[in-house]
């Protein structure tokens, strides 16, 4: 599955070299940052009423939009989906308790 990932990362960072009247992630990069994030509250807040209507293909579909837009940003911030894959393996062994107070410290 990281593949895909792999795959889909290099695919947003040709996106940065194109034209953004023939790309849609082009696009996005064209208008900044803060579409980006608009973007993401979007997608974010459609998983939420995907979550709460209970209809697993809609779930999956937006859930999947939210880690497209996610990814973009990244690309974004010069940040790819092995930074937070690296994250979450740190994280493995922790409780979620440990790991919060850790980020407090």
């Amino acid at each position: 599955m990281n593949d895909i990932l792999e795959r889909l990362s290099r695919i947003l960072e040709a996106r940065k070299q194109a034209d953004p009247d023939d790309s849609y992630v082009s696009g996005l990069y064209a208008k900044g940052l803060d579409a980006i994030l608009k973007k993401i509250g979007e997608e974010a807040a459609e998983t939420l009423l995907a979550a709460k209507d209970g209809v697993p293909g809609r779930i999956v579909h937006e859930v999947a939009d939210l880690w497209f837009h996610t990814l973009v940003l990244l690309a974004r911030q010069e940040l790819g989906p092995d930074a937070v894959l690296q994250e979450l393996e740190r994280r493995f062994g922790l409780s979620g308790l440990e790991e919060k107070a850790q980020r407090r410290s």
